[in-house]
């Protein structure tokens, strides 16, 4: 991979972590700008986790802070326990579907990661006039059911073009939360897959020959993932606090996927 290309991919991946617009699509989509996509690009999308995972941990390090403290100080363990809960089909789901995911040409089609954007894009436009459950005012509130469907609806983006973000966010309204509580519940629960991700291919001998072979280029990509994801989050969180909309969001996905789609007719 050349330095460019490292550069580009972390800096997608930075922003659209975080904006739910799906990485995995916008990473696809890159590989493509850039020259297509490599056979081992499943293990960069593995490893460049960790700029945007401690993207996370830094933006957050308050609130984990607070949950560790309601844990082991108050014996509050609501929100950790539906962190779990909400983590556990995503978890059973990836590992199932491991081989599946990163071998079928149905995950790296971009038809089919066009069809995901436009099928989240529209529920993204629609989340306002969509029937809900009573109000819950913060993720504190979340109950466990709630939180059970948040995570089966993190299952579909294993998807390339749904959006892990995306999925939960809808979910967390379609739950009854604000956009500003759904984004945060949802970049809380995403914390431990990255950490699991990150830990599965840690094991792979495979992935760390790759990391020795891509060392330089995969620690560009993480520091400009970081940097670019902390600024997205900050963004994107600002954003949903004063409008409380995904609207902005599903237009832009519903944009991007008939493009998406037009360029492949003409392929």
């Amino acid at each position: 991979m050349e330095w460019y290309q490292s550069f580009w991919l972390g800096l997608t991946q930075g922003i659209t972590e975080f904006i739910p617009v799906s990485s995995s699509g916008h990473l696809e989509v890159m590989q493509q700008i850039l020259g297509g996509r490599s056979a081992d690009f499943h293990l960069f999308l593995e490893f460049i986790n960790l700029g945007t995972l401690l993207a996370l941990l830094i933006y957050y390090r308050k609130r984990i802070w607070k949950i560790l403290i309601d844990i082991f100080k108050n014996h509050n363990l609501k929100l950790a326990i539906n962190v779990v809960i909400t983590t556990i089909p995503a978890v059973i789901a990836g590992l199932l579907l491991s081989d599946v995911i990163e071998s079928s040409w149905f995950f790296s089609n971009m038809v089919v990661i066009a069809c995901a954007m436009a099928l989240i894009g529209i529920a993204m436009v629609a989340i306002d006039r969509l029937p809900k459950m009573s109000k819950v005012k913060s993720e504190n509130e979340l109950t466990k059911p709630r939180a059970l469907i948040i995570g089966l609806a993190q299952c579909v983006a294993l998807i390339p073009g749904t959006s892990r973000s995306g999925s939960t966010i809808v979910a967390g309204r379609l739950m009854g939360m604000n956009s500003e509580s759904a984004a945060n519940y949802s970049f809380l629960a995403s914390i431990p897959i990255m950490f699991g991700v990150m830990a599965k291919s840690l094991i792979s001998s495979s992935s760390r020959e790759y990391i020795a072979a891509n060392a330089s280029m995969l620690a560009l990509s993480n520091v400009i993932a970081f940097v670019s994801g902390i600024i997205a989050i900050y963004l994107v969180m600002k954003y949903l606090k004063k409008n409380n909309s995904l609207r902005v969001f599903g237009i832009y996905r519903i944009v991007l996927a008939l493009i998406i789609i037009s360029f492949e007719l003409l392929r």
